[in-house]
């Protein structure tokens, strides 16, 4: 696909509906058929809204992507911490980069990680095992597995591995 006219920009309060709106909706693109039945019963478009609106309110930094105006992608960069057992192996983590499917392979998604961690910038962040479209993205960012995996017990059985630049 051509590259799309996205607009990056830093997530505010106002953002939180649509924000918390793409990113379920992405979970479910995403995770349908790897996550368990116990995980898709206790998450919802209201609680990832609601969640949004808290952590924006309480100052997260976040990014969206719009086209036309409307979201369709964020991400958030912050610094690393522990995940099942493994220590940070750098200061800075993607923790979230979520594009809606009908956006993918348009730029979208690099606008985002462009955005929030700039080409070079060391860092981590753990990708969905079984999702071998991200793990293609992040590898072509210069992104590598270094070995530590999560059997994703903490979410939904979503098994992952940890990409370090």
């Amino acid at each position: 696909m051509p590259p799309t006219a996205v607009s990056v920009r830093v997530a505010t309060v106002d953002d939180a509906e649509r924000a918390g709106a793409v990113h379920f909706a992405c979970w479910v693109e995403t995770y349908s058929g790897l996550a368990s039945r116990e995980f898709w019963d206790r998450v919802s478009v209201e609680r990832s809204v609601a969640t949004w609106r808290r952590l924006l309110t309480d100052g997260l930094d976040a990014t969206v992507a719009e086209v036309d105006g409307e979201v369709v992608g964020v991400a958030v960069a912050g610094d690393s911490g522990e995940r099942g057992g493994h220590l940070p192996v750098r200061d800075r983590e993607l923790s979230n980069l979520y594009v809606l499917q009908a956006h993918h392979g348009t730029g979208v998604g690099q606008a985002l990680l462009d955005a929030v961690l700039p080409s070079g910038t060391s860092a981590q962040l753990w990708a969905a095992r079984d999702n071998p479209r991200a793990l293609r993205f992040y590898e072509r960012n210069g992104f590598a597995p270094d070995g530590a995996a999560d059997d994703g017990a903490a979410f939904g059985g979503i098994a992952s591995v940890r990409l370090v630049r």
